[in-house]
């Protein structure tokens, strides 16, 4: 049975039309993923992202020391407390912990001494004083004996590059591009294969479905997977202070090597519970 939360999820993820998700949801079996992908080949939904929708409240909070960067995502339940000095500052004792402790987890984390007491402590008493519920969603840790580069959008979006070679203004932009273009991969060797035989076969659909005949299908496939790479990996994206569009990443980089990224932005696949203040009202009165 295909049920109306099923149908609504898929139409909020693609944007098609009820009766389109309703239908690839019954052609798959209700199985979502596979949903999209119908979906998807008949031109009915944009690129699935793996980032998902962007919903959730707190800050990424960035610390660097010599060679190594950190980035730690802390969220809360509202904009007002995101912007709390005292929650900003627990987010970035734990990124000065995490550069310098190296833990191997969040769960760890959280048993790590700050100040006079263990960080999980120290987060419950946030969470009586402030009033909401605080978690501690994520971290990442590069340390290298390169380069780091980073870039810090607000609050909302974080960055850290491991790199080799170049100058600091070449870090500087790797920086900025990923947090401006949002890259999923490195390169296009970095793909899992699983992720480009699926992009692959939906572009076969596609262009099967287009009618086109069969000895150029291949080569309009190639087309769409070159697309695919310039969107999605970093050393194939247009570089983004080229005012002509004409430079890629790589061409920039001047014998300089990209070895990692990271960038962390605020509630990415989380999905925040929609408040509906007449549900409510009506829930109270029964």
């Amino acid at each position: 049975m295909i049920t109306a939360d099923a149908v609504k999820k898929l139409r909020e993820q693609t944007g098609a039309g009820m009766m389109e998700c309703k239908k690839a949801l019954t052609e798959s079996g209700g199985d979502y993923e596979k949903s999209v992908d119908l979906l998807r080949q008949k031109g009915l939904a944009a690129a699935a992202k793996k980032a998902g929708r962007i919903a959730a409240e707190g800050v990424i909070a960035l610390h660097v020391a010599g060679t190594t960067g950190v980035l730690v995502e802390v969220n809360s339940e509202t904009d007002f407390v995101a912007k709390n000095e005292e929650f900003r500052k627990f987010a970035g004792d734990l990124a000065g912990l995490v550069s310098a402790q190296d833990p191997a987890d969040v769960e760890t984390l959280l048993k790590l001494p700050l100040g006079s007491s263990a960080v999980e402590a120290r987060r419950q008493e946030l969470i009586q004083k402030i009033g909401e519920n605080l978690s501690v969603r994520r971290f990442v840790r590069f340390s290298t004996d390169g380069k780091i580069a980073s870039y810090l959008h607000g609050t909302r979006i974080g960055v850290i590059v491991d790199y080799a070679g170049g100058d600091e203004q070449l870090g500087k932009d790797l920086a900025m591009q990923v947090a401006a273009s949002n890259p999923l991969y490195l390169n296009r060797e970095s793909i899992p294969a699983e992720d480009l035989e699926r992009e692959r076969a939906i572009y076969e659909a596609q262009v099967k479905e287009s009618g086109k005949p069969a000895g150029i299908v291949g080569k309009i496939v190639e087309g769409k997977l070159e697309k695919f790479f310039g969107d999605t990996c970093l050393v194939d994206q247009l570089f983004i202070k080229d005012p002509e569009g004409k430079q890629k990443v790589k061409d920039v980089l001047k014998g300089a090597v990209i070895r990692r990224f990271a960038r962390f932005q605020v509630g990415e696949g989380i999905e925040k519970r929609k408040e509906n203040f007449a549900e409510e009202v009506a829930s109270q009165l029964k």
